[in-house]
């Protein structure tokens, strides 16, 4: 498996910091949407904004992106963290896209820590959410 150019018993490839992944599709939120989403989470929903953690759709979308095009299999990624933080909330009726940015990586005892961040936009383009993610990427000893 590579990663950036590098077999995994390789440094990470440095030059991967500051890329910026192309935008995902248009993601247009409904409530039926929203409705799915919270049902599969376990909540419940009136109505009104979609829950905090709703954009994690679009996030994983565009991190899914940024795996596939950087030969990266799913199966050896671990989520560390994610964090979400707002200028307003997402509400059905919003067209979303995600653009996916490498913000840091390191390694450490084979593994690669990859940090990205994920700027949720609407269809005016205005930011509603920024999303940073720690992604583990197990080395093939880890």
């Amino acid at each position: 498996m590579r990663f950036g150019g590098y077999f995994d018993s390789m440094p990470v490839d440095q030059t991967l910091i500051g890329r910026v992944f192309p935008a995902t599709k248009p993601y247009a939120v409904s409530e039926e949407r929203v409705r799915e989403f919270v049902s599969a989470t376990g909540g419940t929903y009136d109505g009104g904004a979609a829950p905090a953690t709703f954009p994690i759709v679009l996030a994983f979308d565009a991190m899914n992106a940024f795996l596939e095009s950087e030969s990266i299999d799913l199966f050896r990624i671990v989520h560390g963290e994610q964090r979400f933080s707002y200028q307003r909330p997402v509400r059905p009726g919003d067209v979303l896209t995600a653009t996916l940015s490498v913000a840091s990586l390191r390694q450490i005892g084979g593994n690669d820590i990859i940090g990205t961040t994920s700027e949720i936009t609407d269809q005016s383009g205005a930011v509603v959410c920024a999303t940073s993610a720690t992604l583990v990427h197990r080395g093939v000893d880890a």
